[in-house]
């Protein structure tokens, strides 16, 4: 039997219109201070999702995934957003095995995007 491995490395899609208008709208300052509590808010969010799963509490998961859709919207985190959205909707269907596995991609997902941002930052600055 052939097993197919799938790659794990995904490119992260980031709007950065969105950054862009919220420099325009808040100016540097104010824009520095919403995008790095996003990020915080993003980090704490995408950390308590695997304690929830193995806790069993699903519809607080699905909540806390929701949650992040509007976060990462924000901040032009499109990529995340689009997934933490199926993250929340498996959470509501009770779909184990695809909660799972969009899980596991909303983590890596993740972590990419906020290095992305960060990334980002670090040149408009």
């Amino acid at each position: 039997m052939n097993t197919a491995r799938l790659p794990l490395d995904e490119t992260v899609r980031l709007d950065p219109d969105k950054l862009g208008t919220l420099y325009y709208q808040l100016g540097e300052a104010g824009a520095e201070t919403v995008v790095c509590r996003a990020m915080e808010e993003l980090a704490i969010r995408l950390h308590d999702l695997p304690r929830l799963l193995a806790e069993g509490d699903i519809d607080r998961l699905g909540k806390v995934a929701r949650s992040l859709v509007g976060i990462a919207e924000q901040i032009g985190m499109m990529t995340l957003a689009r997934v933490a959205l199926d993250v929340s909707r498996c959470a509501g269907r009770g779909d184990d095995p695809a909660l799972g596995a969009t899980l596991a991609r909303l983590q890596r997902i993740g972590d990419r995007s906020l290095t992305a941002i960060w990334d980002m930052q670090d040149m408009t600055v």
